[in-house]
């Protein structure tokens, strides 16, 4: 039961920490901002792995809890004196907690639905939400600037100091570090999750909610907790991820956000922090990839405008990839990884 249960695992993950940490010194700024926003995607993405992979609550409006979590917190740390509503409180310590207690409270509202629903008609009512967000965003303009307009994001300041000006470390080198512990945070916390009572009544729901309710598990009260723990998590991801750019509109949180997010868990692999991570960072680098692409393939075009271009690429490829990655390897870039391991442990044997 132990979180690293194996000195291989005790060294392995020590190594990774400590490239991890020297990284801001060796890559340039623009890797460390994809980076970051790669690390705050794999917060977002582990909890909608508690709710859909842990919990068997299929959630398709993961961007609604993102949305929320990044307005709340824009609103707390706004200028009061701006143009859209702000409190001016801009300390970290106050914006983040309050993003995803917020959150939290949105999916404690939608969780009833969930005891009345499973499958695929819970997955339309989720989906729902991203639509009627969009919908209420849009119009909400005192609070989001309105369409094309947007407002500045979170500010993060940490006891006194701006993490988002450059000082004796660059912008980038400052977030890159303050994203880092927050995703070994909130890592480490849904990973003890998982193996306490909770976690185990989670899966139980997951495998078959009628014989957990047998068992004794209280089916209304751990889906109720499922939602609040992913919506927090959402909460979390969404304040911390556009601080990164410094600016969002209603327009960033659509459809597609939603189904990056189910790329994520999908490629990773379901039910695994660890494949939350991979699987956050695989989508997150893959646009820039795919931004290389008018390069290599000249009828590709890098204008929005043009057809095909290489956000309609990007579209395309999720969708392939959930398709190839269910079809040929359900258990995601972590069951990959898992086979691999387990090879070169038992060679030169076969078994």
């Amino acid at each position: 039961m132990a979180l690293l249960d194996t000195p291989a695992k005790r060294r392995w993950l020590s190594a990774l920490l400590v490239v991890a940490l020297l990284a801001p010194f060796m890559l340039t700024d623009d890797i460390l901002q994809l980076l970051a926003v790669g690390f705050v995607a794999s917060i977002g993405a582990i909890g909608l792995n508690i709710v859909t992979g842990y919990a068997g609550q299929i959630s398709l409006g993961h961007a609604f809890f993102l949305a929320i979590g990044a307005y709340t917190a824009a609103a707390v740390s706004g200028d009061p004196d701006g143009k859209v509503i702000g409190f001016g409180v801009t300390s970290i310590l106050v914006w983040l907690p309050a993003a995803g207690l917020v959150a939290a409270l949105a999916g404690v509202i939608v969780a009833p639905l969930a005891t009345r629903l499973r499958g695929l008609y819970l997955a339309i009512v989720t989906l729902g939400l991203v639509f009627l967000g969009e919908h209420i965003f849009k119009e909400w303009d005192s609070l989001t600037g309105g369409p094309g307009v947007g407002r500045p994001a979170a500010v993060p300041e940490l006891f006194g100091v701006r993490l988002d000006e450059a000082g004796a470390y660059s912008k980038e080198q400052k977030l890159y570090l303050l994203m880092l512990v927050m995703l070994v945070l909130f890592a480490v916390l849904a990973r003890n999750l998982m193996r306490s009572r909770v976690g185990r009544a989670f899966a139980a729901v997951r495998d078959r909610d009628i014989a957990a309710a047998i068992i004794g598990v209280d089916l209304r009260r751990h889906k109720l907790l499922a939602f609040a723990i992913s919506s927090f998590y959402a909460g979390v991801a969404g304040a911390l991820m556009y601080t990164v750019a410094g600016y969002f509109d209603p327009g960033s949180f659509n459809l597609l956000l939603s189904v990056q997010f189910i790329a994520m868990i999908l490629i990773g692999g379901v039910a695994t922090v660890s494949g939350s991570i991979m699987g956050a960072m695989f989508i997150t680098l893959l646009p820039r990839i795919t931004r290389e692409l008018p390069g290599v393939l000249p009828f590709i075009s890098s204008e929005s405008k043009d057809t095909p271009n290489v956000f309609q690429v990007e579209s395309v490829l999720y969708g392939l990839l959930i398709i190839v990655f269910l079809i040929l390897e359900p258990r995601g870039l972590f069951g990959i990884w898992t086979r691999i391991r387990n090879y070169w442990k038992a060679w030169p044997f076969s078994y």
